[in-house]
């Protein structure tokens, strides 16, 4: 309930942003460079050679942070509006983690066609575009759809974010119990936009065993009118042909990762594998009670910050962009998140314990390290894109 005294509403109040000069603008001289007429010179440049836009202008280090309003935190459909207090949030990590300058967009429909179409007319304007907290399975297609259209970077933060942290999670864990990725069984409950993304970076990192389950149980090539991308994820998954509920998945498992909100007896941990792994990721509800969890896994991560091992985007997304944007790439690849999650889990290698496989998300030594390697990705692309065109001429 609205309470004007209640410091969270007051710390909202006015919002969360403002726009700061970076030149002076104190005499003429100042005005007549700062605008007119000075300013008509560089905007001349720009015209004849549009690459001058990233050099001149704030692009090259300014990020639109949009969303439809559709599945905004664990709210769900709240709609434009009441989406925007998390859009200027985000806006506000972007600066303050990354120097990064960021934007909030909420737009005023749902039909994914007209979503693609505005952020589309609008991305001459930045040199990146974050979406954010749109609902699944229409993410799916609008981030495709975007990346194949634009010449910057595209990511859906809900579903790369997610995965890029979790997966750095996933390697300090199994570092702590002793195990390998090719030998890890994981069931993944929820096939969401976070879901989705998990397993897919689960299935490339080599898991050897990868179950997910929705809210009709176990995802298999047996179910019937399976959604495109849940039937993609039956085909990459479940290879002993799993059926059943979450109940049958999570027997004999070596990790649970909770992306989607439901409710999990904490007995059903009981039945996982020893030395198990949970990473119970619902805000500001875990699938299953941090403290029941313990008392059958050996390590407990969730996304909230009062607890131990937070599992949160803003490990991720600054420092993502901060390096796309100072390499100028084009887009996000899976090699740039995967440099990414290397990097968060490596900040915290020396000090590895149970409650502490990832770094906090106060910690300022991740953006930057995020960043370097998301840079250092995109050269070592471009490199090896570079030999391979080389390679075809010689051909």
């Amino acid at each position: 309930m609205h309470k004007e005294s209640d410091p969270i509403f007051h710390d909202h109040r006015g919002g969360k942003l403002s726009v700061q000069p970076v030149r002076p603008l104190t005499n003429r001289r100042d005005l007549s460079i700062a605008y007119t007429p000075g300013v008509a010179e560089v905007c001349q440049a720009i015209a004849e050679d549009p690459s001058l836009a990233s050099k001149y202008t704030w692009t090259s280090n300014l990020v639109a942070v949009v969303t439809d309003g559709t599945a905004v935190l664990g709210l769900g459909d709240i709609g434009p509006r009441a989406a925007m207090p998390v859009m200027e949030g985000k806006a506000v990590l972007f600066k303050k983690f990354a120097g990064v300058d960021a934007v909030p967009l909420c737009l005023d429909t749902t039909d994914p066609d007209e979503v693609v179409e505005t952020i589309i007319r609008l991305a001459p304007s930045f040199g990146g575009i974050n979406l954010e907290d749109i609902s699944a399975p229409r993410c799916f297609d609008i981030e495709s759809r975007l990346d194949a259209a634009l010449d910057i970077p595209v990511f859906h933060d809900d579903q790369h974010g997610t995965a890029v942290v979790v997966m750095a999670a996933l390697r300090n864990a199994t570092l702590l119990t002793g195990r390998k990725f090719a030998d890890l069984k994981v069931v993944v409950v929820g096939a969401g936009a976070a879901g989705v993304a998990v397993t897919n970076m689960l299935n490339s990192a080599g898991i050897g065993d990868v179950v997910v389950c929705d809210s009709r149980g176990v995802i298999g090539l047996d179910r019937p009118d399976l959604h495109p991308v849940k039937r993609r994820l039956a085909e990459t998954t479940n290879a002993d042909g799993l059926s059943g509920g979450v109940a049958d998945a999570l027997r004999g498992a070596d990790v649970l990762i909770g992306v989607s909100g439901a409710g999990l007896d904490a007995e059903l941990l009981t039945t996982m594998a020893d030395d198990a792994i949970v990473f119970a990721l619902a805000n500001p509800t875990p699938e299953v009670d941090p403290e029941r969890a313990r008392k059958s896994a050996s390590i407990v991560a969730t996304g909230r910050s009062d607890l131990p091992n937070q599992i949160n985007n803003v490990l991720a997304f600054p420092g993502i962009f901060a390096g796309a944007l100072a390499a100028e790439a084009t887009s996000i690849t899976p090699a740039m998140t995967l440099a990414a999650s290397e990097a968060i889990a490596g900040l915290v290698t020396e000090e590895l314990s149970p409650d502490y496989i990832v770094p906090s998300a106060l910690d300022p030594r991740v953006a930057p390290a995020v960043s370097r390697a998301v840079s250092r990705a995109v050269e070592e692309q471009s490199a090896e894109e570079a030999k391979r065109s080389l390679s075809v001429r010689w051909d």
